[in-house]
């Protein structure tokens, strides 16, 4: 079944959404108990969970069940037509050794590098699922740096005491001498070219990897478990298709450095409806690639709806970018709730990127106490200018490295509490184009500011600011305002 989106004015390009495609899988099950697995919370189960995966792999595929209990792991890797699930009360904990997480050509932040291996993790592979009522827990705790400012004085101080280092301002902890000067290593074998994961073992402990990371794999279902503490991003598919990704809840601490959500990355025909998150970055992001390396690979993000999802923390509800190099094209977001996010409905990218993103349409959206922006363009992302910062009227060539926003509907729009309703923040080389704002209602600190924007249409808007400020329009063409209260 395709759900349209049917042709009105001024609307974003009218496109289809093939729904994803279902993962086939043969019914037939085993236990990991049957392999020797004992949920204890301190045995440790890899090999055990291993072996379940492999013998019903030889069989043609089926579904592994991990029962109720504490299961303690290493990386589970999938193989085609396998479904984990996992059973009420079931928690899966996957271990602090970082030792046993093996360097290998991974991708993450929009290029092609070394990382370790995620503890779940699976590449070129069909027919796969995640499904039931347990939890998986990342360790993320061990792996992440913290920065002091998020923590109570207090918690800083048990952080200290636990072990682990600190940089040389005092700002920001780590938890080894080698994830502190990791940046270094990789940066030094990045400029001279090495990619031999071996060469990258001095700052294994720098290289988090993301709790789940599926790269070049179809058919893909995760359907009511948790995941949870995160060493990087929690869920990271990469360049797969047919995803469906409903029931699941996303938790991450506030503080988490890098605790996105889900990044959807070059992936197409993707589904994700009823879940929650709660996390320390960005909730549900849309992304393909950065700069030349998402340009060179060409894969945009297409064929997305994002439908009845509650976010309680993030720093955008939805997202587009900044990774947005191969493109973004053919979205709909519809039904969702965010909550107290620090930007609720976010596009980020700068000069440099390329990348054109088109066709996004957005509806039936609450907010409630956004921190920041209700909703943001923001084209000086990434210490260009920060949000709400304006990079000046100075106009550089249009080459291939510089990003396309176009024909953006955005729809039925309730916001209670922000700082600013709108921020338009493009280049003036290259405005973003055939963006509409129909029936919204917002209170916010601030109203709306706009530059560098070209058939901008402001449409049933009402603001209502808290400080009086004036709404403002700067480098703006072909503007329209229809029964607009600003």
């Amino acid at each position: 079944m395709k759900q349209e989106v049917p042709d009105q004015s001024n609307r974003a390009a009218a496109f289809e959404l093939p729904e994803a495609e279902l993962p086939s899988i043969p019914d037939r099950a085993v236990s990991i108990r049957d392999f020797g697995a004992v949920g204890d919370g301190m045995h440790d189960n890899t090999e055990a969970i291993r072996q379940s995966i492999l013998h019903i792999s030889a069989l043609g595929g089926g579904k592994v069940i991990i029962p109720a209990g504490v299961w303690l792991t290493g990386p589970i890797e999938f193989r085609s037509a396998i479904e984990l699930y996992t059973e009420p009360g079931a928690l899966v904990l996957f271990s602090k050794n970082f030792n046993q997480y093996p360097l290998i050509m991974s991708y993450y932040e929009g290029r092609q590098t070394v990382r370790c291996k995620s503890p779940l993790d699976a590449e070129g592979l069909e027919d796969i699922a995640i499904t039931g009522h347990g939890i998986f827990d990342g360790g993320g705790d061990a792996w992440r740096p913290v920065k002091k400012m998020k923590m109570t004085e207090r918690q800083w101080e048990e952080l200290v005491r636990s072990g682990g280092v600190i940089d040389e301002t005092g700002t920001c902890w780590y938890p080894s001498e080698a994830a502190l000067r990791g940046h270094e290593t990789i940066a030094r074998l990045q400029e001279q070219g090495i990619d031999d994961p071996k060469a990258y073992e001095p700052a294994r402990d720098f290289l988090r990897p993301c709790l789940l990371s599926f790269r070049h794999c179809k058919r893909i279902v995760l359907d009511g478990p948790t995941f949870q503490n995160s060493p990087s991003w929690c869920l990271h598919p990469w360049a797969s298709e047919h995803l469906t990704i409903r029931h699941i809840t996303v938790r991450n601490p506030w503080y988490a450095q890098n605790g996105d959500g889900l990044d959807l990355d070059s992936c197409r025909y993707a589904t994700v409806e009823n879940c929650t998150f709660d996390v320390g970055d960005d909730a549900i992001c849309l992304k393909s690639g950065k700069d030349k390396a998402g340009r060179d690979f060409g894969k945009p993000s297409e064929y997305i709806s994002v439908r009845n999802c509650v976010v309680y923390h993030g720093h955008g509800g939805i997202v587009v970018g900044s990774e947005m190099s191969g493109g973004v094209r053919n979205v709909r977001v519809s039904d969702c709730t965010f909550l107290g996010t620090d930007i609720g409905i976010r596009f980020k990218s700068c000069r440099g990127r390329g990348g054109i993103v088109e066709n996004i349409v957005i509806e039936r959206i609450r907010m409630n106490e956004i921190a920041g922006d209700a909703i943001s363009f923001n084209l000086y992302y990434e210490g260009h200018a920060g949000s709400g910062e304006y990079g000046g009227d100075r106009q550089e060539p249009v080459t291939e490295e510089t990003p396309v926003f176009r024909d953006i509907y955005i729809e039925d729009i309730v916001c209670s509490g922000a700082r600013k309703a709108l921020l338009v923040n493009g280049l003036p080389e290259m405005p973003i184009r055939n963006l509409v704002l129909k029936n919204a209602v917002m209170t916010s600190e601030e109203s709306i500011v706009c530059r560098n924007a070209c058939e901008l249409t402001l449409e049933q808007v009402r603001v209502h600011s808290n400080t009086g400020s004036i709404t403002s329009f700067h480098q703006c063409e072909s503007t329209r305002l229809i029964d607009t209260d600003l």
